[in-house]
């Protein structure tokens, strides 16, 4: 789908994410494979369709991507990405699988790739921008039980987690 302008800028667009642990921690994964962000690993998401709510699209997306179904959590992080001639502002959540759902993610949609990743090996794979400072208090908030509120670290103005 061809991105819209406006007076030269691209229109913004509304992207939401998944981010599902599993028991053995690991975070459900992507890579993507067309613009933007193309061979870069993110988390299972995409763009809010026409009349569908941000939690809708969120687990349409992530089922999408790997065939998983899922229950939404709580908002972990509110982005703004401009790339690749994209300008995206991206909702986060928190999700867990469902218990009577599959637990093996498979590839499809518009995605290369679907696996469970380690968090802690994930400076080994080529991350879309800021997501990895955004899995790491995600998880850390889980492993000890508490629920964060959405700050700016960096004091960006764009990145809220």
């Amino acid at each position: 789908m061809k991105e819209k302008y406006i007076h030269g800028f691209p229109v913004p667009q509304i992207g939401v994410g998944g981010i599902v642990f599993n028991d053995r921690g690991a975070v459900l994964m992507i890579k993507r494979n067309q613009k933007p962000a193309l061979g870069q690993w993110s988390v299972p998401g995409g763009k809010l369709a026409p009349g569908e709510t941000l939690q809708d699209a969120c687990r349409r997306e992530v089922n999408e991507e790997t065939g998983l179904e899922i229950r939404i959590g709580h908002v972990v992080a509110v982005v703004e990405r401009r790339i690749e001639n994209f300008h995206y502002i991206i909702i986060d959540f928190m999700a867990t699988l469902t218990p009577e759902g599959l637990k093996v993610p498979r590839a499809c949609s518009d995605v290369d790739e679907a696996r469970w990743i380690q968090v802690k090996k994930l400076e080994k794979y080529d991350l879309v921008e800021g997501l990895e400072k955004i899995i790491r208090k995600a998880y850390q908030s889980c492993q000890e039980g508490k629920s964060f509120r959405l700050v700016d670290p960096a004091g960006r103005r764009t990145d809220f987690y």
